[in-house]
């Protein structure tokens, strides 16, 4: 059975990798690579959630944040023509995953787990523009969303881990000498990458 819900993410993640092929290929040609990628990260999270309705939810943030991660890296940019419409899709999505499982208390913690990430964000952003991204902010609610939907540790961790991996990787490419201190990093993608460790992880 799970073989079968792997097998599905894996098609789902290349039908939104294809469809999403064209706009991020407007910021960077790897876009190519698009569909391999959200197919393996669609493959898991279904496997991840096999069974349960959140799926949707999860693969549909899956697809667009692989996207993002992309563009990100490129150009260091988080279109709000991915960003925006992920918050109506997930929100609706997790709406009807707690009308069918009677999860309520979940998805009140994930309205609030989207708002106080995206506080925080803005807090940090507002502290050091320099450093963070309104972009990041607008992610930061709906990745927030997400993991507060698994629980208050799982958000605490996925927030974490987002600062951690930046952390060590800037460090390994100063000691290469590929960055500068005066160099900036694209947060977007440590934002994703966090929340999908605390996804397989929880």
């Amino acid at each position: 059975m799970m073989v079968l819900w792997a097998a599905g993410g894996a098609l789902g993640g290349l039908v939104s990798g294809v469809a999403l092929r064209g706009l991020v290929g407007r910021f960077t040609p790897t876009g190519i690579a698009l569909p391999l990628v959200s197919a393996a990260v669609l493959a898991v999270l279904a496997t991840k959630f096999a069974g349960s309705v959140e799926v949707l939810a999860f693969a549909c943030l899956g697809a667009v944040g692989v996207a993002l991660a992309f563009i990100d890296t490129a150009v260091q940019r988080l279109p709000d023509v991915l960003t925006l419409p992920a918050y109506p899709l997930v929100l609706a999505l997790l709406t009807v995953a707690a009308l069918t499982g009677g999860t309520f208390g979940a998805l009140g913690r994930a309205v609030l787990g989207g708002l106080a990430l995206a506080f925080v964000y803005r807090v940090l952003e507002f502290l050091n523009p320099a450093g963070m991204g309104f972009g990041d902010v607008k992610l930061s609610g709906v990745v927030g969303m997400a993991l507060g939907w698994l629980g208050w540790p799982v958000l605490l961790v996925g927030a974490a881990l987002a600062f951690v991996l930046s952390a060590v990787v800037s460090l390994v490419l100063l000691l290469l000498r590929r960055i500068t201190l005066k160099s900036s990093l694209p947060f977007g993608p440590f934002m994703l990458l966090g929340a999908f460790a605390a996804v397989l992880l929880s």
